[in-house]
């Protein structure tokens, strides 16, 4: 039987809820109660090498607004408004699960890599500050970025409230790049090391749903009378689903979320939906 879209929530991620500042954000199969909501522990400077958090690298809704992670790459970097986030969400947990100290150079952004390492300087006054992404947000029209306490201290930004930035990627993993050009005034109160990085970071690699069955028979026959949608490749993708199994009907091939998105605005596969792995 032909259960197209069945579930989408628990196939994919589910979300719920946001705060004013945007910082509670759940994902289903990572287990955070995110966002900088709930939770207790050590206040303490987060460890400062952390592995990536898969989950928290895959698409997420927030007030009806897809946010959609893609390819980084070392030196990018973005203009916009900074916020900053402190008492009220000190102690809470952040998206990726960690403890939110206002005391350590850390921060929001809506789409870059967990762990990524930017260096935000504000266009107002010229001055500059390092942190790592640790959280997601800030779900405010206009802004870019929302850093720690500590960080806005960094650029003169606590009594304003905002400021103007310019956000650059300098290194991935809680690790500053060895090959960016910092100089020992941008690195003074660094709380990350220096080592190797990769150039960039691919976050997700989009696919398209376009069929979902209980028997693989099924999918199997699904997949073969699907499989001229050239340049894409159609493959079966098995799921457990209350202890049962669902073998899901994928295209893969995609380059961008946009061009998954222009394939399903096409109508060739009625109910298609973007999906990441």
């Amino acid at each position: 039987m032909n259960l197209k879209l069945l579930l989408f929530s628990g196939f994919v991620l589910l979300f719920v809820g946001c705060s004013s500042k945007g910082h509670n954000v759940y994902y289903s199969d990572y287990g955070s109660t995110g966002g900088a909501y709930g939770g207790s522990g050590n206040y303490g400077t987060p460890n400062k090498n952390p592995k990536s958090h898969e989950a928290t690298m895959r698409p997420y809704q927030i007030n009806g607004k897809w946010y959609y992670p893609t390819t980084v790459t070392l030196g990018e970097s973005y203009d916009g408004i900074a916020s900053w986030y402190g008492p009220k969400f000190h102690g809470k947990k952040t998206s990726n699960g960690e403890i939110y100290s206002m005391y350590a150079h850390t921060a929001a952004h809506k789409t870059l890599p967990m762990n990524t390492i930017v260096k935000v300087t504000s266009q107002e006054n010229g001055k500059s500050t390092i942190v790592r992404i640790n959280d997601r947000g800030p779900f405010v029209a206009g802004r870019i970025i929302d850093l720690s306490n500590v960080a806005a201290r960094d650029i003169d930004m606590l009594t304003t409230g905002t400021a103007r930035v310019k956000v650059e990627v300098i290194g991935f993993d809680g690790v500053i790049s060895d090959s960016m050009p910092l100089s020992k005034e941008n690195l003074a109160n660094s709380e990350y090391e220096i080592a190797h990085t990769n150039n960039s970071v691919q976050l997700s690699n989009f696919m398209v749903q376009i069929g979902a069955f209980r028997r693989k028979e099924g999918a199997e026959a699904f997949k073969n009378t699907h499989s001229n949608h050239a340049p894409y490749h159609a493959t079966i993708r098995e799921y457990q689903l209350d202890d049962s199994p669902i073998y899901r009907v994928m295209l893969s091939g995609f380059k961008s979320e946009e061009e998954a998105r222009d394939f399903i605005k096409s109508n060739k596969v009625v109910g298609a939906f973007i999906v990441t792995n």
